[in-house]
């Protein structure tokens, strides 16, 4: 029993503060994303292999995948909005130790500092865009979410106009969207510190009693299957889209990119929207259209014709997209007292399932090609049919100050 961590919705939503977490996010995944994107120079440079590569994806995704969970667990007991600097701080050593490294074990120590600062930064900030909201759950943190998408876009963009042109010493450039996403991560955690300091001095506020245990379990069983829907889905159009295009209708990279760049836009639409709609008629109807209502649209995807493809692919990555955001808040609201824990364990699996998606439809492409891995893949959204399985929460019985005992902000 916890409580509550959010401002009342009286308060107002305190848009400055989440367009700060939002820019700061853009900056972290844009950051993390040119790790990603500057394999091929890294594997020239250092005569890499495919297996090393693989082992700094790993090293990578252990530090900010596995991590985030527990980071979230610490902070929901000791709040600490001002590791968010601490946070960017070990992205901006991660990225001057990847622009210097002359052997694979800097680049294993620089994959480590930028999987670290992402572990600590997502999942307090995710807590402080739900203080922020004012109320507005879904509205903060599809705000928040959104800028994320967007870095990650913008990753490849930059280093592909920018890295490529000028070696991997140019990667140290970027360090300097680092020092600008502290100093906004510090303005951030000082209105933070001041409402938890306000919070505290409320004694009055109203503590809350959690859902029962076997609901949480069961709710929470389902809702990890129906992100690992979401995940596995996204993970077969963001690896993999460019080479079936190209093997299915015989285009050109650059058109086939022009697809990517459109499922990615409506990508970032749908997260916006997916928040405020949850907000409007309820998370569970979100999560429940958002994944079971884009199966129709995979079921034909493998078998359409270009401009077809292109149009489902839109629709499918709107739709899809407006799902976690209503699933992260939905998450929160089932577990009171846990923002920090729950939003880095589904911040973290987005990185794991990622990762672990495009790494095993990889291995699959190899055996039954990829246009079979579209024709398979296009099953994963009947998954979403254990949405019928979400209880329709209603918010947490207040108790009488002092029922319970102490308890986190």
């Amino acid at each position: 029993m916890s409580r509550t961590e959010t401002a009342p919705a009286s308060q107002g939503t305190h848009f400055p503060v989440l367009g700060a977490i939002s820019l700061s996010h853009l900056l972290n995944d844009m950051m993390q994303s040119l790790m990603l994107a500057i394999y091929p120079l890294l594997k020239g440079n250092l005569h890499l292999s495919f297996g090393q590569i693989g082992l700094i994806t790993l090293t990578y995704q252990i530090t900010a995948s596995i991590l985030q969970p527990l980071v979230g667990m610490y902070t929901d007991r000791r709040p600490r909005p001002y590791s968010l600097s601490l946070g960017m701080g070990f992205t901006f050593v991660g990225l001057l130790l990847l622009s210097r490294a002359d052997s694979f074990g800097h680049v294993l120590a620089a994959a480590a500092c930028v999987g670290m600062g992402s572990s600590i930064f997502h999942p307090e900030s995710s807590r402080i865009a739900r203080m922020a909201s004012g109320g507005r759950h879904g509205l903060a943190q599809s705000i928040f979410q959104v800028g994320g998408n967007a870095g990650s876009a913008l990753g490849p963009l930059l280093a592909a106009a920018i890295i490529v042109g000028h070696g991997q010493r140019s990667i140290a450039w970027f360090s300097a969207a680092a020092l600008v996403g502290m100093a906004l991560l510090a303005m951030v955690g000082r209105w933070a510190g001041h409402h938890l300091g306000a919070a505290r001095r409320r004694r009055a506020a109203a503590t809350v009693q959690a859902h029962p245990p076997s609901v949480v379990r069961r709710t929470m069983a389902v809702l990890l299957a129906l992100v690992f829907s979401k995940f596995f889905y996204l993970a077969s159009i963001n690896s993999y889209l460019i080479f079936f295009l190209q093997q299915r209708f015989s285009i050109s990279v650059r058109d086939a990119q022009l697809h990517l760049f459109l499922f990615l836009a409506a990508v970032a639409c749908g997260t916006l929207l997916g928040g405020p709609i949850g907000d409007r008629i309820g998370r569970k109807r979100v999560i429940w259209v958002s994944i079971l209502g884009i199966a129709p649209f995979t079921l034909a995807l493998p078998y359409v014709s270009l401009g077809t493809s292109a149009l489902l692919t839109v629709i499918i990555g709107f739709v899809l997209a407006s799902a976690f955001p209503a699933m992260v808040v939905y998450a929160q609201e089932l577990m009171p007292g846990k923002v920090g824990a729950v939003s880095g364990l589904f911040f973290g699996l987005a990185f794991g399932l990622g990762g672990i998606g495009a790494a095993s439809l990889g291995q699959l492409a190899d055996v039954i090609g990829i246009v079979g891995v579209y024709k398979v893949c296009s099953f994963l959204p009947l998954i979403g049919l254990l949405a019928a399985f979400l209880p329709d929460l209603q918010p947490p019985r207040s108790l009488p100050r002092g029922a319970a005992g102490s308890a986190a902000v």
